[in-house]
């Protein structure tokens, strides 16, 4: 999808967005985070780009768990952003997270920038998945690491059956009645089906200059956090 209809999309869902994912996730989706972070931890990263990061909700979690001195999120979504922000000046981090626009496939920052680069959930939404993932390296210091959380398909009977009836046919019944926007929920589950999943993502981050790549599955194949590191 075109990142103008992504960001009017994201605009249109923003007031509802917390409440939905952690609604339709039955809170699974900050125990996924929390892993994220687990990993990022073991880096002791001093500064942290965290990409498509909406309401701030994964920059938060970074701050709470691993204690960076600096956390800047970026985001196409102006709504999005805004309400993020009211959230880190509730908790007056204002001076340690920052969140501003940005183009994921262009981003503002200079090479070698970063220590560690995060993404939750915002990966299948890039128009050019292959640029932006190459920008994530550009910007990372040599021997940075980028973490990506993302949505897969569960492969397992009877699993795979029951989640896929959930994912295409009752959540985006349900995000339709609280958000109000006829196409995000149902653009979810065909983003997530269309994205390349496991090894192929892995060859995505390869081809975009990660080295030691690896996955980790979670709850089932639902989701999975994809690691790789600066060469």
């Amino acid at each position: 999808m075109e990142k103008e209809h992504v960001a009017a999309m994201f605009d249109d869902i923003a007031p509802k967005y917390d409440f939905l994912n952690h609604f339709l996730s039955l809170g699974i989706d900050k125990l996924w985070r929390k892993k994220l972070v687990k990993l990022l931890k073991k880096q002791l990263p001093t500064n942290v780009l965290d990409i498509a990061t909406g309401t701030g909700d994964l920059a938060l979690t970074i701050y709470k768990c691993a204690k960076p001195e600096k956390i800047i999120g970026v985001d196409i979504s102006e709504q999005m952003l805004q309400y993020g922000r009211e959230k880190i000046e509730k908790k007056n981090l204002q001076n340690i997270i920052t969140l501003q626009y940005g183009d994921s496939e262009n981003l503002d920052f200079a090479d070698n920038s970063f220590d560690a680069v995060t993404v939750a959930f915002g990966v299948r939404n890039f128009e050019n998945l292959e640029k932006g993932l190459s920008e994530m390296c550009r910007v990372l210091k040599p021997g940075g690491m980028v973490y990506i959380l993302e949505f897969t398909m569960p492969k397992c009977f009877p699993f795979k059956q029951l989640y896929h009836f959930y994912f295409f046919k009752v959540l985006p019944l349900i995000g339709r009645l609280f958000s109000g926007n006829n196409h995000a929920y149902s653009y979810l589950p065909q983003s997530v089906e269309q994205f390349p999943h496991n090894k192929a993502m892995l060859n995505k981050l390869n081809d975009a200059g990660f080295n030691g790549t690896k996955y980790v599955i979670l709850t089932c194949g639902i989701a999975a956090i994809y690691v790789g590191t600066r060469i």
